[in-house]
């Protein structure tokens, strides 16, 4: 999901003497990877658009020719995000991997290896919803909607296995998968990747367990 922060901010502003050209599409891309490396990891609202700029080597009226505001701005970035979290999800629970139970697992094997500490300060998306707590913001909306979509597959997942496997209720399961995933988010930001988060494989495995017990999930 996020890129790691290896290099610094600095270096990934361009020389001073350097003249590059870019297309309209191609400084588009270029302030959205900047706005990525520094809304996740400074935070958008300590984030101006004068410093995404500065740092992406372009004057800030170029910015807003591309982006009319930074609320525009800052939308594009969650929706560009969310793109490339579903592919990662997808990419994590494929077909080929096997079967559901299979690709669940998985998914949380793919989940440890994203939250290592030099590329995950947390979930964007929720850390977006902390600091955009208005539901008529365009970025808001994309982190909902992006976080729904993660429900929706995992309720697929767990539908797939419930047709093969004993499942009492197959939308609780998705939901506590959900939660879970959340939670490996949320714990590493306290804890770190050796703390309960480097549980959450085997709480899946737990979850799966209990799936087909009567008493197990409510």
């Amino acid at each position: 999901m996020q890129t790691p922060n290896e290099t610094g901010l600095d270096a990934m502003a361009p020389p001073r003497d350097t003249r590059t050209r870019r297309s309209a599409a191609e400084t588009r891309e270029r302030v959205l990877d900047v706005a990525h490396e520094l809304f996740y990891w400074q935070g958008i609202r300590s984030t101006g658009v004068d410093t995404i700029a500065r740092t992406a080597g372009i004057a800030p009226t170029t910015l807003y020719r591309l982006f009319a505001s930074k609320d525009e701005l800052v939308a594009a970035y969650v929706e560009r995000a969310a793109t490339h979290h579903k592919d990662w999800f997808a990419a994590a629970t494929r077909s080929s991997i096997g079967s559901p139970r299979a690709r669940i697992l998985a998914l949380f094997d793919a989940l440890g290896e994203e939250v290592q500490p030099e590329r995950c300060r947390g979930c964007p998306f929720l850390m977006v919803l902390a600091e955009l707590p208005d539901s008529g913001h365009a970025g808001h909306s994309h982190a909902v909607a992006v976080k729904a979509w993660v429900r929706e597959q995992l309720g697929e997942l767990t539908a797939e296995l419930a047709s093969t496997t004993p499942v009492r209720a197959p939308a609780a399961l998705a939901d506590a998968l959900a939660l879970l995933m959340d939670g490996v988010y949320g714990s590493v930001q306290s804890f770190g990747v050796t703390g309960p988060a480097a549980r959450a494989r085997a709480i899946a495995e737990m979850l799966l367990d209990a799936a087909g017990r009567v008493d197990d999930i409510p």
